[in-house]
């Protein structure tokens, strides 16, 4: 019977990602929708930011520019520490720039620092 289950919600989930509107740019991510946008979308990258934070800025194009390529594939997300502290300290941030990788709703890894495209590009196609 839990086989059963699990097949069906594997089809209905493939039914609903073909259905599912794909965001071109990164979408912010807040305290009060980040469960709401996990569940939304199958895959996705949070990328843990702050204003003053240079290395993020760095990575902030990137960012960008890996959400337009893997669009229809994953979301990015971007969730300002200093603004959402509830979620951020949820999260265990303790650095930043931090992305979460999220795969059906869980956290699957963690990329601390900002890398190159290409690195993030490589932990992403191994995971994803």
């Amino acid at each position: 019977m839990t086989d059963e289950l699990d097949e069906i919600r594997k089809r209905k989930l493939e039914e609903l990602k073909g259905k599912l509107s794909y965001p071109k740019e990164p979408i912010e991510v807040t305290d009060t929708n980040f469960t709401e946008i996990l569940q939304k979308y199958p895959s996705m990258v949070v990328d843990c930011w702050a204003e003053w934070c240079m290395p993020c800025k760095f990575i902030e194009p990137v960012i960008k520019e890996l959400a337009r390529e893997y669009n229809g594939k994953v979301v990015f997300g971007k969730l300002n520490v200093d603004g959402n502290r509830e979620i951020a300290m949820k999260l265990g941030i303790q650095s930043i720039p931090t992305l979460l990788v999220f795969k059906e709703g869980k956290l699957v890894d963690r990329i601390i620092g900002a890398l190159p495209k290409e690195q993030i590009e490589n932990r992403l196609n191994r995971i994803l």
